[in-house]
């Protein structure tokens, strides 16, 4: 493959991640509101005309408008293309990692989700059930496309990603007598595990932990908070995953090791 040739296929992948991230928009804002994703189309919140496909073009309307709706002139906030440039990128990148394979196709379907997860959770502090649910069994019919995960990994998967963070908050809240987690994140870690299978569990959680470290330690000190900062862990778990995801040959050896045995302990409490 030429260089050119190269450069379109990404350039193509990211224009269609971000118009899969302007329809992550309308989801990140009318999810949490219980609002139909469907109907009716876009409109701006303000003056609730309807948005034209032509003022509906992924990051570059935006850029041509101003930041301001065509009709009122209502400020329209960075995040709208900062979520449609995000998702491109993602798409661009995991087309990069693995081109012309099935698995493509499920790391651009999990990027989206975990995109909308992660700004959900920034907004509103919760995971909505309406995408971690559905998304366990789909994770679990998508893993079939994953090489390294088997079926029986992604079942475990499950089990091991709620039951590892549902054990950390039971045990945080006995210790502290206050919640320290929510149930929407042993959700969305279930999830994970049905995509990426138990080998990714705990990768995602360790990744994500760091991750949650270096924002979280930081923002604690320059706002003079206490140790009951609160600051979601989703996007973390988010972010984990993707770059677990992306230097998967990194994890691999070791991570296929760890699956194997947990799956044959797992065959041996059965029989």
């Amino acid at each position: 493959m030429s260089t050119f040739q190269l450069f379109f296929l990404l350039a193509a992948a990211f224009a269609f991640g971000s118009v899969i991230g302007s329809f992550l928009n309308v989801c990140i804002f009318r999810i949490p509101a219980q609002m139909s994703i469907i109907r009716p189309g876009s409109r701006c919140p303000k003056c609730l005309e309807p948005i034209r496909w032509y003022h509906n073009i992924p990051v570059a309307s935006w850029l041509i408008l101003k930041a301001r709706c065509a009709y009122c002139g209502e400020s329209v906030p960075v995040r709208y293309p900062l979520v449609e440039a995000l998702t491109g990128l993602l798409f661009a990148l995991f087309f990069f990692r693995f081109g012309f394979h099935p698995v493509t196709l499920v790391f651009w379907l999990l990027s989206a989700l975990l995109v909308a997860i992660t700004f959900i959770d920034l907004d509103h502090q919760i995971i909505p059930d309406v995408i971690s649910l559905p998304g366990i069994p789909l994770g679990f019919l998508c893993s079939f496309a994953v090489p390294w995960v088997s079926w029986q990994s992604s079942l475990l998967g499950i089990l091991a990603g709620g039951g590892s963070l549902l054990a950390i908050a039971l045990g945080y809240e006995l210790l502290t007598k206050r919640e320290g987690m929510g149930l929407g994140d042993v959700k969305l870690l279930a999830m994970l595990g049905a995509f990426l299978g138990v080998g990714a569990v705990f990768p995602i959680i360790f990744i994500g932990s760091v991750l949650g470290s270096l924002v979280g330690i930081p923002l604690m000190l320059l706002t003079r908070a206490d140790r009951r900062l609160a600051l979601p862990f989703g996007p973390f778990l988010a972010a984990g995953t993707l770059i677990y995801g992306y230097f998967i040959d990194f994890w691999d050896p070791l991570m296929r090791w760890y699956g194997a045995a947990l799956i044959e302990i797992f065959r041996g409490i059965l029989t």
